[in-house]
This record gives C-alpha cells, structure tokens and sequence, in this order.
C-alpha cells in the first residue's frame, strides 16, 4: 500500500521537523513547505491527500491559504492554531478547513484527527449511516435508535445528516446554518441552538450530557460515536 503523502506548512522549522519525523514514523509520505506560496505551489504539483496548516504563516494567513485549497482539491486540511486565535481557527473553518489542532498538542490527537480526516474522504458514500447505535437512512430519511424509529422534523433530519456524512468534523455554527438552511440563516446562530437542543433530546439519553452530538465552544459542533 502506498503511504498517503500529507503537506505540512509552517514557519517554524523545529514544528516542521518533529510533525516530519512523526508523521514519517506513522507510515505517511511527507511534503513541507514554510510559506503559503510554497505550500500552494507543492499541492498544485504534488497534491497531497491531506494538509496540516499553521495558521500564521509569514506571507499570507492559513485562511487565505485554505480557501485557495479548496477552490481545486477536496483534500482534508487540518488546522494548526495557538490560543488566542479562535476567530481565525473558526475563519479557517468557515474557509473549508476539516478540523484543527491546538499547539502545543499531543501527537496522538493529531495523529487521531490525521486519520479521522482520510477515513472520511475515503469512504464510500452509504445510503445507511451507522454511528453507535443510530442508524440513519439517507434514501428514506429515517433514523432508528437500537433499531426504534426515533421521528424527526424535516429540518432535524437535515441538520442529522449534515452531521452524519461529516462524522467526527467539526463543523462551524456558520456553514451549518449556510448548509441547512441557506444564507439568509447565517447570522441566525440562536435558530441553530434551538434545533441542535430538539435534536439532542431526541438521540441522547440525557440532553444535558451528550455523547453524540458535541459543542466545541466558541466555534461549532461534532457529531461523534461515543462507542469508538
């Protein structure tokens, strides 16, 4: 099997050789690049099938750098971010981003959103999702739970299968509201909340603890499995 080439961009050459080493030592074919230029240009000759992105680069901002991405390739773009930078993290996000990461991180979370990231451009579209115990039907818009019929609104369902065909991505407040409900509801975050409570109530044991359906605060939500 060939090892999948990832595109690591960052301005910091000791960041740039440790993710080189780990990712070379996970099996990974590793491109870097230490601008946004560079990077754009080595995806356009060699794409990548996945690219780690710092958020601040010396030329241009991962976000400029992200969107430029996806106006060609598809490939998962993880984003690399310190704190203090969460309106660029969810920017990037908005821009296309799949996931990030927050320095100093742990090489086993990365390497876990690494994965995460491939798995989901690598699977095969299903007209049957299956998360835990939730089984949703895409052809028939039906969702079971233990194989219960759990019933859903339209717009619940909508919202679930946005979730679902992203599974373990973090997706923003804004591209969900764009997604589901269209531009006009951009801005409409309050319209969301009201929606992801109904839905909770009806897939999780407990609303006030889910397992499903996760808040990352400041930035969006994550439809997980929480037996994996």
């Amino acid at each position: 099997m060939t090892a999948p080439p990832i595109l690591v961009v960052d301005d910091e050459p000791q960041i740039l050789r440790a993710l080189e080493t780990t990712l070379r030592g996970a099996g990974y074919t590793v491109t870097t690049a230490a601008t946004g230029e560079e990077a754009l240009t080595l995806a356009s000759v060699r794409p990548p099938q996945a690219v780690i992105l710092d958020l601040v680069l010396p030329d241009r901002s991962g976000v400029e750098v992200c969107r430029e991405l996806r106006g060609w390739t598809e490939a998962p773009v993880l984003i690399l971010s310190v704190v203090g930078e969460e309106r660029e993290k969810v920017a990037a996000l908005d821009a296309g981003a799949d996931d990030y990461v927050t320095k100093p991180f742990g090489v086993d979370e990365l390497l876990a959103r690494l994965r995460a990231a491939l798995r989901r451009v690598s699977d095969t579209a299903e007209p049957v999702i299956r998360i835990g115990e939730l089984e949703i039907d895409l052809d028939k818009a039906a969702v079971r739970q233990n194989g219960e019929l759990v019933r859903l609104t339209p717009n619940e369902f909508a919202l679930l299968r946005l979730f679902a065909v992203n599974e373990g991505r973090l997706l923003t407040h804004r591209r969900i509201l764009r997604e589901v409900w269209g531009l006009a509801y951009q801005a409409e975050s309050h319209y969301l909340h009201v929606y992801v409570s109904q839905l909770r109530r009806k897939i999780e044991r407990d609303s006030a603890r889910p397992r499903f359906l996760l808040t990352e605060p400041g930035a969006g939500y994550r439809l997980v499995d929480p037996e994996s």
